[in-house]
């Protein structure tokens, strides 16, 4: 019977032989980190294969078994290591092919997740890669959609700004009342191309996340009756009324030129599509610890195919896809303001119209 201290000893000249193997097969992954798995694979097989046989003979030999016997074990080790790497081998060539699966769905020209079976991390990945395109597709749609209504938008407003001009320049129009009411459409004309531009780069901005804030304490009452008294004019050359109403002592830190941009988008907006005679309302209460504002209109709804498209660029529902609606900028440069003040914004169907609800992280 063996000793312990001679168990010990053949432990360590076994971990000893074992751990130059090891090092030898890591120093080759190092080397080779760039080649293919099947390779790493084949790599670790035999470093593993090699440990276990030095292991072994260092064994045999410091237990002095005879030739036969020796030969005995170094032949079951050896059968045992080319199954080993035999399965190394073949786990590594199924590795690749999966992986050249997932190539070659990548470089299709629309990708679709391979219908092959991909080992977990392999098919998590097509998965998440499935989920990019598609959001790849979403973006370049609503590129699309973006840039055909910029171009609609644009090009309205620069006919009619070329037709004045033209008459103005030729004479066409000679009387005074006419040449002024001329200059007058030029000048609206002109300040809704410098609103689209605005709106353009301010999107541009967020996008890029190039929007800096400079938040401060900021009371909500103050924000929304800014808000209301900016489109004061607008509802009221609609025929719309508008009133605003928050409770007092709602503190939030904003910074009070972007959120008050992002609020007046909503209120516009809410105005634009509420009938003459109809009512606009904003509302800022506090609600789970979060300071809330609500822009309550009479649209009639929204589709509910189209809420989850609402504040996607250049979206616009097909009531106002008309001349003078707006570039389709204002809910998505809403948005914009209100994620990048950590808070969320929504749409929901209420009452004789919609709701959009922002909610902001409340001051204590």
């Amino acid at each position: 019977m063996i000793s312990p201290q001679d168990l010990l000893w053949v432990a360590w000249y076994a971990a000893v032989a074992a751990a130059a193997v090891a090092a030898a097969g890591l120093g080759l992954l190092h080397l080779w980190r760039d080649r293919s798995v099947a390779v790493q694979l084949a790599v670790v097989g035999a470093a593993t294969v090699l440990a276990t046989v030095s292991g072994v003979v260092v064994i045999s030999l410091m237990m002095l078994i005879n030739r036969h016997d020796l030969t005995v074990v170094l032949a079951v080790v050896t059968a045992a290591g080319a199954v080993a790497m035999a399965v190394s081998v073949l786990l590594g060539r199924r590795l690749v092919r999966s992986a050249r699966t997932l190539v070659e769905a990548v470089r299709a020209a629309e990708f679709r997740r391979p219908d092959a079976r991909l080992p977990a991390e392999l098919a998590e990945l097509s998965r998440e890669l499935d989920a990019a395109y598609a959001r790849l597709r979403d973006s370049e749609a609503s590129r699309r959609e973006l840039v055909a209504w910029v171009s609609h938008d644009l090009r309205t407003p620069l006919a009619g700004l070329r037709a004045m001009a033209e008459a103005l320049e030729d004479g066409v129009v000679d009387d005074a009342a006419t040449a002024h009411r001329y200059h007058g459409r030029m000048r609206v004309e002109v300040e809704r191309l410098a609103e689209l531009v605005d709106d353009l780069f301010e999107l541009s901005r967020i996008h890029a996340g190039a929007l800096r804030l400079s938040e401060r304490r900021v009371g909500l009452a103050d924000l929304v009756a800014e808000a209301v008294a900016g489109a004061e004019p607008l509802a009221r050359a609609k025929g719309v009324r508008i009133s605003g109403d928050v409770a007092g002592g709602l503190p939030v830190r904003v910074d009070a030129a972007e959120f008050g941009r992002a609020l007046r988008n909503l209120v516009v907006n809410a105005i634009r599509h509420t009938p003459s005679d109809g009512t606009v309302r904003i509302v800022g209460e506090a609600r789970d610890g979060r300071a809330l504002v609500s822009v309550a209109d009479a649209c009639g709804g929204i589709p509910e195919e189209d809420l989850p498209r609402v504040f996607d660029v250049a979206f616009r529902g097909e009531a106002a896809r008309t001349p003078g609606g707006g570039g389709g900028l204002g809910l998505a440069i809403a948005r914009g303001i209100v994620e990048a003040h950590a808070g969320e914004i929504g749409v929901a169907n209420s009452g004789p119209g919609c709701r959009f609800e922002v909610a902001l992280p409340l001051l204590a």
